[in-house]
């Protein structure tokens, strides 16, 4: 059986990040890809990611599963909570146990923990002193993330703005809202479509985003493009 090692798995990560910045990417496969690999590499159970959009509004774009994301969208209802603050911030917040993280956030506090989360670490998409969203990194068990797993969890979601924001567009002051955009808007889709086939298929939306995220990957087909097709009907999983 082939094993790889601690290293060769963060360094296969940033390979597949980069592989999304082709000429033509989505910042939504972009995006999704670095809640993947970042809940696959690191001791987390759930991921999910907050993008502002171009009013500075933040938006749930990418989420591992179900739970993570209803927990930041409760986040965002509430206005706050760790990756809100990460977010006006800038800094890395972490709460090993939210349980016992006190009053300071009770509407988060009370999802998180109806979700069967138990800590959280949340780091920001940050390019110098732009930050432009967060993610939200949540643990099954009491406990914060080590050392190692905080900076590679930095460090993945340094390289993703980088993609998102890369530096031309920043030179150029251009292009940036556009692209935050494409992200919240294709974001849209995948939901729409995610509720296509939950009642077609009866399955629930972990599943349907899985069926719909192997088709996409299978048919070297982008999230959006494969949201739209089975949002018009036309594509049928």
């Amino acid at each position: 059986m082939v094993t790889t090692s601690r290293s060769e798995q963060v360094s296969a990560a940033f390979v597949k990040l980069a592989e999304t910045l082709v000429a033509d990417y989505h910042v939504l496969d972009l995006l999704q890809t670095l809640v993947e690999e970042t809940v696959s590499l690191l001791d987390a159970a759930a991921v999910g990611l907050l993008l502002a959009d171009p009013h500075g509004e933040l938006q749930v774009v990418a989420s591992t599963n179900e739970e993570s994301r209803l927990v930041e969208m409760l986040q965002l209802q509430a206005g706050a909570g760790p990756c809100v603050e990460c977010f006006k911030t800038g800094v890395a917040i972490t709460i090993d146990s939210i349980d016992s993280m006190g009053p300071r956030w009770p509407e988060f506090q009370a999802a998180a923990l109806s979700q069967g989360f138990r800590s959280i670490h949340a780091v920001p998409l940050r390019v110098r002193d732009r930050t432009i969203g967060a993610m939200g990194l949540f643990g099954r068990d009491v406990g914060a993330l080590t050392a190692e797993d905080s900076a590679i969890g930095q460090a993945l979601a340094d390289v993703a703005t980088i993609g998102l924001l890369h530096e031309r567009t920043i030179r150029e002051g251009t292009l940036i809202n556009d692209q935050l955009q494409r992200a919240l808007t294709g974001r849209v889709l995948v939901e729409q479509a995610k509720g296509v086939i939950s009642q077609t298929k009866n399955v629930d939306l972990d599943e349907a985003f899985n069926m719909i995220r192997r088709y996409s990957r299978s048919h070297h087909l982008g999230l959006q493009d494969t949201a739209r097709k089975i949002v018009s009907g036309s594509l049928t999983l």
